[in-house]
């Protein structure tokens, strides 16, 4: 990766890709605006820390009653102060509620630096059900694990508990993103040269037994268990009785089996021996992202809160956000005057080199190819838009430059002049380009994420490296009131076809129940519990989350081929 810390030759050129702002923030919306999204950061702070405190105190206490630390008290230890950048908080977020719910799905992971080094954390968390595997618990560590072989990043895992949720085990155990993917995952991380340390920490059982054994460096504390089978299991299975520190205890492996390679008298001690063997890493090629010293934006980031707006009925400027966010405020747009309904161009984030595509919001007045002027809705991806942000995807990838979408699209448009303008085939287009880049893709979810609209913006399956979203981010095939009012619609049709004909009343209240319901799916908790977003982040902090996203990137120095295959034209 190139790094480049010279200072910049400002001249009239640079100066002019400058972004400047309008925005009034004495106005009554953008007060309106600055509470609106301030009380929703609020609601969200406060669900995060309650799930913080994974199983509640009496669990808190039970683990400190064993000489043992809670997941997140290991963390704070093992890692650089201040460095933890936690995902997945919300997996499982009112799921298992059945059985008393699993907070964070019982797993703590993020990205953290130890020693300087950036590392990929997964801790189990004992104090949630004992550390067990939910079906969310074993998808969140699988995409822990995904985003360090995408990246290349270095994986510490801190091990304690008892295996599978064994009342759930039919999901969680056969699938390809079941529990049995984590030890495939392991195997194929260290063929690729991924470090790998675990630390048993307490129970280590099972299926479960593998992980730790499948790792660069195994650590075990005194107090631990590590055994395919637990005392009871033998003595129902064959007959022997033994006790665990006998059958799996840390002196049994580290003097006997040889299984363990460092043997520690307690949890600190451990965290130690890790920080010891980290800081003597060598330190490997890293990737071609051109990277120069950062510089802060020229406009405040916390007038972000004031500036967006959810109502489709007072549009926003997107670019007012990215000037916000980007280096120095500086953007290079790539055809300002075409597609407007897509901004495209080239900044900086964090130092990084990126390429931006994001849906603009304000209407827009576009002239066809006969002259004719229309009036374009913002948030609508239009044939000009698609060609326009297609070109402009490969253009990135030909000169490996990162990408980072920026999403509030409502989809693309739709009606006889859009058909006979070939939207279908600009779309494909766009959404081949996006398929097939080879370049880091990341995602920030700002508004809306809807229909065809979500994948062509790089949605989920489509590889991004990471997924953010803003709490007002909304995230489904439709909004929640064109859902309602055609769900609704054929609800009506069902019923009088039945003989019944409902009233305007009851046609109101239908429409109500079902727009409450949609909404409630399209709620980016809703998407975070289900690890469709890695992370639901405050506005103010989004150019440092893709800043530590590009840095995760950077230690991947392998970039594909690019090909884009057949295009329609």
């Amino acid at each position: 990766m190139a790094d480049r810390n010279e200072t910049p030759v400002v001249n009239g050129s640079t100066e002019a890709s400058v972004l400047t702002s309008k925005v009034d923030a004495t106005s009554p919306r953008f007060e309106a605006n600055m509470r609106f999204l301030a009380d929703l950061m609020s609601q969200v702070r406060n669900e995060e820390e309650k799930i913080g405190e994974g199983g509640g105190p009496k669990a808190i206490e039970n683990q400190h009653s064993k000489s043992r630390l809670t997941a997140r008290e290991r963390i704070e230890r093992l890692t650089d102060p201040d460095t933890f950048f936690e995902l997945g908080i919300y997996a499982a977020h009112e799921m298992y509620e059945e059985w008393g719910g699993a907070p964070a799905a019982g797993v703590i992971t993020g990205l953290a630096r130890i020693q300087t080094r950036l590392v990929m954390i997964i801790a189990n968390d004992a104090t949630v059900k004992a550390g067990a595997f939910f079906p969310m618990t074993s998808k969140k560590v699988i995409r822990a694990q995904n985003i360090a072989i995408e990246n290349r990043i270095p994986t510490v895992y801190l091990v304690d508990s008892a295996g599978v949720f064994l009342p759930l085990q039919e999901d969680v155990f056969p699938d390809t993103d079941d529990f049995g993917r984590v030890f495939r995952n392991n195997a194929v991380m260290s063929a690729l040269g991924i470090p790998q340390i675990a630390a048993i920490m307490g129970m280590c059982v099972a299926g479960g037994g593998y992980l730790p054994v499948m790792c660069d460096h195994v650590l075990m504390t005194d107090g631990s268990g590590l055994f395919l089978a637990g005392p009871a299991l033998v003595q129902a299975a064959i007959g022997q009785k033994t006790s665990a520190e006998d059958l799996g205890g840390a002196a049994m492996h580290s003097a006997i089996s040889g299984t363990v390679d460092f043997r520690e008298k307690n949890d600190e001690a451990c965290l130690q021996r890790i920080r010891a063997i980290v800081e003597k890493w060598g330190y490997r090629r890293l990737s071609p992202w051109d990277r120069k010293k950062p510089v802060d934006p020229v406009l405040a980031a916390e007038e972000i809160y004031g500036i967006y707006d959810s109502s489709p009925a007072r549009p926003y400027d997107m670019k007012e956000i990215l000037a916000r966010v980007l280096d120095g405020s500086r953007f290079e747009e790539y055809k300002p005057e075409y597609g407007k309904t897509l901004v495209c161009g080239y900044g900086r984030i964090g130092g990084f080199a990126v390429g931006i595509v994001a849906n603009q919001k304000l209407h827009s007045q576009q002239v066809d190819h006969e002259g004719h002027k229309r009036m374009e809705f913002g948030g609508v991806i239009y044939t000009e838009s698609a060609e326009k942000a297609a070109r402009f995807i490969m253009d990135c990838n030909q000169n490996l430059i990162p990408l980072v979408f920026f999403h509030d699209v409502n989809g693309f448009m739709v009606g006889r002049d859009a058909e006979w303008s070939g939207i279908i085939k600009a779309g494909a287009k766009m959404v081949n380009a996006v398929s097939n880049s080879v370049v880091p893709k990341i995602t920030v979810i700002v508004g809306g994420s809807f229909g065809a609209g979500h994948y062509a913006m790089c949605g989920k399956a489509y590889d991004p490296r990471f997924v953010f979203a803003w709490p007002t981010a909304r995230y489904a095939v439709m909004s929640g009131d064109s859902a309602a009012g055609t769900l609704v619609e054929i609800k009506v049709k069902q019923l009088e076809r039945g003989g019944k004909k409902l009233s305007e009343q009851e046609k109101k209240e239908l429409y109500e129940s079902v727009k409450r319901t949609y909404d409630e799916q399209t709620d980016p908790r809703y998407g975070a519990a289900r690890l469709w977003i890695d992370k639901i982040i405050d506005p103010i902090e989004t150019r440092d989350a893709i800043t530590q996203a590009l840095e995760a990137a950077a230690l991947n120095p392998d970039v594909a081929e690019f090909k884009v295959g057949v295009l329609q034209t």
